[in-house]
């Protein structure tokens, strides 16, 4: 319980030291702009791909498995679209992010911390903490809505595709469902929650990396741990949220 502490404490320090305003915003922004690059941009390929084939199976099971002559045939569509827009695409799809980004994120700082670099930044009297995990958690706060909106998208093409090439039902009637009683609110629903993930995949990752202590296998550690507690924060901030905005 004592190691759960300090560990919640360290975290809150770390996060107290690099919520500072950047000494060159030039620097920040630079870094910003990478980092967008890397943990969002270079995700956009394996979020579409898998909403995709997501919104593809979804459609097919729930055509295969409630398929009966006394629900409408505008069903499939309407579970389809409530299933990506409540949880899929915001909590589920930041889920597999953790494991893509967090792990990346925990390593690079990991291996910056055993190779010294980190130390060499402190001696030059650079706000380490500052200057590394804030571009970080702001890129992963800018893209993560946006890679949800992707994912949405995606899916929705992916449940129209079983339609068109799989044959599985009428396009008409899978649009009336897509369309049926649809609440907007559902939609910003799941951009709040997924800057509530990001934050949590970010932080959480770039502190243990950041905290490493040891060699090479400390940072394999450490990215584990990373993508295991980012998972069940995320499950947990899951669990909070839906009541909130419900």
């Amino acid at each position: 319980m004592s190691k759960a502490l300090q560990t919640i404490g360290r975290y809150f320090m770390l996060m107290g030291r690099t919520f500072t305003r950047p000494e060159r915003m030039y620097m920040y922004f630079r870094q910003y702009r990478a980092e967008l690059s890397k943990l969002g941009v270079d995700s956009i390929g394996i979020v579409l791909l898998i909403s995709f084939f997501i919104g593809a199976v979804i459609t097919i099971q729930i055509k295969l498995n409630i398929e009966s002559p006394w629900m409408p045939r505008w069903t499939v569509g309407y579970v389809t679209r409530e299933i990506m827009l409540l949880e899929f695409s915001s909590s589920i799809m930041c889920l597999i992010l953790a494991g893509k980004v967090g792990s990346n994120i925990a390593s690079e700082l990991g291996t910056m911390r055993v190779t010294q670099q980190i130390d060499a930044l402190e001696i030059m009297g650079v706000n380490s903490a500052n200057y590394l995990i804030l571009p970080k958690i702001t890129a992963m706060v800018t893209m993560i809505p946006i890679l949800v909106v992707f994912s949405i998208f995606a899916g929705i093409i992916g449940a129209f595709c079983t339609c068109w090439f799989g044959h599985m039902m009428n396009a008409v009637d899978l649009e009336y469902g897509l369309q049926y009683m649809f609440v907007e609110w559902y939609v910003w629903g799941g951009i709040i929650k997924s800057v509530v993930f990001a934050f949590i995949i970010s932080s959480v990752s770039a502190f243990f990396g950041y905290t490493v202590e040891g060699g090479s296998i400390a940072v394999g550690k450490a990215s584990t741990d990373a993508v295991v507690t980012s998972s069940v924060l995320i499950l947990f901030a899951d669990l909070v949220m839906t009541q909130l905005l419900s």
